[in-house]
């Protein structure tokens, strides 16, 4: 028999708002599971236009959040209750422990994003952010951050999540932060999808970049955002070397230029001089069919085409992002390479939605909340993505 609360938390239509927005990726996986989506707030004026070409129902507002009240904003969504915030606000400069920058404009945001979950009180917050975010440097950081949502109420849990792990063709590791008042366990999605070289039969193939070209829709016979003449190659040097690129290579040593170039396209450097950095960059970079693409970035020209003399176009890299064929960015080809770069693959983000609708139809199970976080463990144990953040039996699978 159901209990009343029960048949109307299946009917009723949970709100959510997105700050720092950008195109909306995440708001487009949100709603894909049902999730309503009141607002979306950006100072990128392209982004905003993005977001609100492709999110009709919901209200895109161009701005600096800084100077919008919740007040204001309340009634420009008719008072409408708000049962998630989500966003990803920059969070490194902020650190009330250690000896952050008061002056840092990154406090500023995060502080924003602090100001809306105060002033509005969601059930459920949701914060996204790169892995950086969690290395030892940043730990006042981050208890910065526990202590002031803790104060607010919310019972936190941190992860990392790799949007692979979730069908999108593309190895892309972001933190997800989770908060909730409900007093209730903060869900997370169980991995789908098994990694390259890692087969496991209890889950699903991994997407490949070969997945993403294929399944580019097509609107009205033409495929959006996909311009291949600002797609070319103008450097003739540029042309003749990445021509000799193998699919799915790179050159990153100098034994890469000697086996891949011919003599007279080297490289006029001095391969000792270049230091050995946790990320050293590789050069003419060739995508690999068969393989999920490495992180998309904002710039248009990191990564070459599979078998083609070319960078990608915009909507080649939005597919191994795994937005739509249909998604439309606006504004420049530089502008919507930002936009892309910058977002939460929408797969990745319907992911997350799903954990949270079953937080907001009561079945996550009710918890005793923890006063004293022990910011280390929840640091180090966030990189494990299958178990309790909180188990002490956690094995890490990285290194920071």
């Amino acid at each position: 028999m159901f209990k009343k609360n029960d048949i109307i938390r299946s009917i009723m239509k949970f709100n959510f708002i997105d700050l720092f927005c950008g195109a909306g990726g995440l708001s487009y996986g949100f709603e894909k599971v049902g999730l309503n989506c009141l607002a979306g707030i950006d100072s990128f004026k392209n982004a905003i236009e993005t977001f609100k070409l492709n999110h009709k129902n919901s209200l895109g507002i161009d701005g600096d959040i800084r100077k919008i009240s919740t007040k204001d904003f309340k009634k420009k969504i008719k008072n409408k209750k708000i049962h998630i915030i989500c966003g990803g606000p920059p969070c490194q400069g902020f650190s009330t422990i250690g000896p952050g920058d008061a002056e840092d404009s990154r406090n500023h945001l995060f502080l924003e994003f602090v100001r809306f979950v105060k002033e509005l009180k969601p059930n459920i917050i949701i914060l996204e952010n790169v892995t950086g975010l969690l290395a030892k440097k940043n730990i006042n950081t981050l208890k910065s951050i526990f202590k002031c949502f803790e104060k607010l109420g919310y019972h936190l849990n941190i992860r990392v999540l790799s949007s692979n792990h979730y069908g999108v063709p593309q190895i892309r590791r972001r933190v997800i932060l989770i908060g909730n008042r409900l007093k209730v366990e903060n869900q997370y999605p169980t991995k789908e999808f098994y990694d390259f070289a890692k087969i496991d039969e209890k889950l699903k193939k991994y997407r490949t970049v070969g997945w993403a070209f294929k399944n580019l829709l097509r609107s009205k016979g033409k495929i959006l955002n996909h311009n291949l003449e600002l797609a070319k190659i103008k450097s003739n040097l540029e042309t003749q070397r990445i021509s000799h690129v193998p699919e799915g290579k790179y050159i990153r040593y100098e034994r890469d230029e000697k086996k891949y170039l011919p003599k007279k396209l080297w490289f006029d450097h001095d391969w000792s001089e270049i230091g050995e950095k946790r990320f050293r960059e590789a050069r003419y970079y060739r995508l690999d069919r068969k393989k999920p693409s490495p992180t998309i970035l904002t710039g248009s020209r990191m990564y070459y085409h599979p078998v083609e003399n070319r960078y990608l176009t915009t909507r080649e890299a939005a597919s191994l992002q795994s937005f739509p064929g249909d998604f439309e960015f606006v504004g420049s080809n530089t502008s919507q390479w930002t936009q892309i770069g910058n977002a939460v693959p929408p797969i990745m983000g319907e992911a997350i939605g799903k954990s949270i609708l079953k937080m907001l139809k009561n079945k996550s199970k009710k918890i005793k909340i923890n006063k004293h976080t022990n910011i280390e463990y929840i640091r180090s144990s966030a990189f494990n993505y299958d178990k309790d953040v909180y188990s002490k039996t956690t094995q890490l699978e990285f290194n920071l």
